[in-house]
Formats: structure tokens, sequence, C-alpha cells
């Protein structure tokens, strides 16, 4: 049973919040009442003219399809990762990996000749995606199984995260920050960055 404190349906919320402050910023540019929506929500170069853009950016939207394709993608990762962690642990994470994928997309995305500014919180949800991918116990017999070591799996998730992000690209989709999200996410998973001290304790080796 998913509880009314669950961090999924709570970042579900921020999503909507955000989509709402989005629309009424909109419209008062429209009018000339207010500021323009990229300078509160569309992360940019350079970063610190807009330092709050590293986190609205992360929950904001270009428009309701985009909104609720990412909702949808986030909603059944999400609930399976808050069972295997804190809240404290989920939301730093989502926001931090989602952070990460636009600082990448921004500063590197040029170079792939995406848009120089970025929003949306497909990087982080990526990021979510790929933990859940390499922290589960059936990963980690396989790796065991098999003795690979730290360095080839690093470049294993890279090459995974090359090809799950050319796979799901599409124009005007930013693919660096994709990129970015899910090999954060990979590698988070294989550290088990969000694993709680119990759960730690469970699966520590007994003699």
């Amino acid at each position: 049973m998913v509880s009314v404190r669950s961090p999924t349906l709570t970042t579900l919320a921020l999503f909507a919040v955000v989509f709402l402050l989005e629309t009424v910023v909109g419209l008062l540019a429209l009018l000339g009442l207010g500021g323009t929506w990229s300078v509160l929500f569309v992360l940019s170069a350079p970063l610190a003219e807009h330092p709050w853009t590293l986190v609205t950016s992360v929950y904001a939207h270009a428009g309701v399809s985009h909104l609720v394709a990412n909702a949808l993608a986030l909603l059944v990762p999400g609930f399976v990762l808050e069972r295997a962690t804190t809240r404290l642990r989920y939301h730093a994470f989502f926001v931090g990996s989602g952070l990460l994928a636009g600082v990448a997309e921004v500063t590197l995305g040029g170079l792939v000749g995406t848009p120089a500014g970025v929003l949306g919180a497909s990087g982080a949800v990526f990021a979510v995606i790929g933990y859940l991918l390499t922290s589960n116990r059936l990963t980690d017999a396989v790796v065991r199984g098999v003795s690979l070591s730290p360095n080839v799996q690093f470049v294993l998730f890279a090459l995974l995260a090359v090809l799950v992000t050319v796979a799901t690209g599409s124009p005007g989709v930013a693919l660096v920050a994709h990129f970015t999200g899910l090999f954060v996410g990979l590698v988070s998973g294989r550290l088990h960055l969000l694993r709680t001290g119990t759960a730690r304790a469970d699966r520590t080796p007994r003699s």
C-alpha cells in the first residue's frame, strides 16, 4: 500500500505545483506583469546567473505531455525505490541526479547540437531506473559470478547508458541529460548509495 508520505507521490505533487507556477508566470509574462518564464524554470549557461534553476528545472516541464510522460515513467520505479531507502535520501538522490543531468546537458549538450537550455525530470527519472537496475540482488549475483572489476563495470555502465539514450532519443530530447542520469543511477546502484543502515545489516554475510 502506498503511504500518503510516499516520496514518489510528493515528487509528483511537486511536478504539478511547479507546472501550475509555470503557467501563472507564463500568463503574467504575456500580460507584461511578470518576469520571463525561462529565468525561473530553465537551466542555462552561465549557471551562476540564475542558480535557483539548478533545482526548479528538475521539476519544471515544457508542457502537459512532457509532464505526464515523466510522471508515468517515475510512477512504478519510484514506488519500488522508496521501499529500499528513506524519504530524505530519495529526494536528495532525485534532485541531485536531475541537477547533474541538467548541468551536463547545458555544458556538454552543445557538442551534439542540443539546445543550451534544459528543463524536465527525465534525467532524474533515468537515474532512478538505473539505480534499480544495478542495486538488486540479481545484479549483485551476476557481478559476483563473473568477477567483473569496478573499472569494467564502469565501462559497461557507460556503454549501456549510451545504448539506452540512443534507443530512446528523439528530436528535441536532452540526450546528454538522459545519458548522465542513467549513468549516475547505474553507478549509484552498484555502490548502493541509498541503502539504509538496516538494509546493510541484513545483507552483511554471517559466519
